[in-house]
């Protein structure tokens, strides 16, 4: 089999989410050397919480990265293979880079919450909102969001699965949105629980933020190919990896495109390496011939790896 690994981003966290990795001692030295980093006691903010601290977003990119990098040493501390892939959504990448041996963790949890501050900055609090649309026609989307603007930014953001999109924005333009979807006949409309609009153009300003950082982070030619959001492509020059980086936080994640990608390269099983299975249950409706597992917790790490 043909073995891709793939990281989530902000909105798979919650609270207790790496509970079912208590004892393990890759996790715990992970969070341990975060904290050493940092200062700041990720493993205990994922425990406990509260939800409203952990939704904040300069609190949970951080922490999402260093849950994806977590699960990962875990993963290869039991003897699991390296991948032929990787990826990660949005946020995801910076584990993906991390694990493929590109980006230093030591360089990449500052980094990441340079850019979460950069993005919730970027957008006063409330202002923004992002939303998922359920069920509508793909290619009515773009006509919702350009009636629904009214002289406001309103865009896809995350294209996540056929059928499934999530839009991003000024608040009161993703909630006009979110009505003229249902209108015209999606299934739901959800506000996320997310503190700043990322993928639109709203985030121009944290992009430029992120690439003058970016220049002084030592970027590698990773060991393993990571496909990025940006382009749907993976990229061997760390110039092109600096630019797929900043590029992200203004345009859209192509996340069906990427895992379109990664079954035309033969993958055929695809673990999701981190806290819940959003990419997994994404990952069945988009390559629906691959093995799609999510390892969350030790157990579930453990009958993975026992299925070969």
């Amino acid at each position: 089999m043909t073995l891709a690994i793939v990281f989530p981003g902000q909105g798979s966290q919650s609270v207790g989410m790496m509970n079912g990795f208590a004892g393990d001692a890759a996790v715990e030295e992970t969070f341990r050397e975060a904290r050493s980093i940092t200062g700041t006691d990720y493993l205990g903010m994922a425990r406990e919480g509260p939800a409203e601290a952990l939704n904040q977003t300069v609190n949970t990119q951080p922490l999402m990265l260093v849950a994806g990098v977590a699960c990962w040493r875990a993963w290869r501390a039991k003897g699991g293979p390296m991948p032929a892939w990787f990826a990660g959504h949005s946020l995801g990448e910076y584990s993906a880079l991390v694990a493929a041996g590109a980006m230093r963790f030591e360089d990449a949890l500052p980094l990441v919450r340079l850019r979460a501050q950069a993005m919730q900055e970027a957008v006063p609090e409330g202002a923004g909102g992002i939303a998922a649309i359920l069920g509508l026609d793909d290619g009515m989307l773009g006509a919702v969001c350009a009636d629904a603007a009214e002289g406001e930014v309103v865009e896809p953001a995350n294209l996540n699965s056929p059928g499934q999109v999530v839009i991003a924005g000024h608040r009161g333009a993703v909630e006009r949105a979110m009505a003229l979807a249902k209108e015209r006949g999606a299934r739901r409309a959800v506000m996320l629980p997310m503190s700043a609009p990322s993928h639109c153009s709203l985030m121009a300003p944290a992009a430029e933020r992120l690439r003058a950082r970016l220049a002084s982070i030592e970027v590698r030619r990773p060991a393993v190919p990571v496909v990025h959001n940006r382009f749907a492509a993976a990229f061997d020059d760390p110039a092109r990896i600096r630019e797929a980086l900043v590029e992200q936080l203004d345009h859209p994640v192509r996340w069906i495109e990427t895992v379109q990608f990664l079954a035309a390269q033969g993958v055929d099983r695809i673990v999701e390496c981190g806290p819940g299975k959003v990419l997994t249950g994404l990952c069945k409706r988009i390559a629906a011939g691959a093995e799609c597992i999510a390892i969350q917790d030790s157990g579930a790490l453990d009958a993975a790896l026992s299925r070969g």
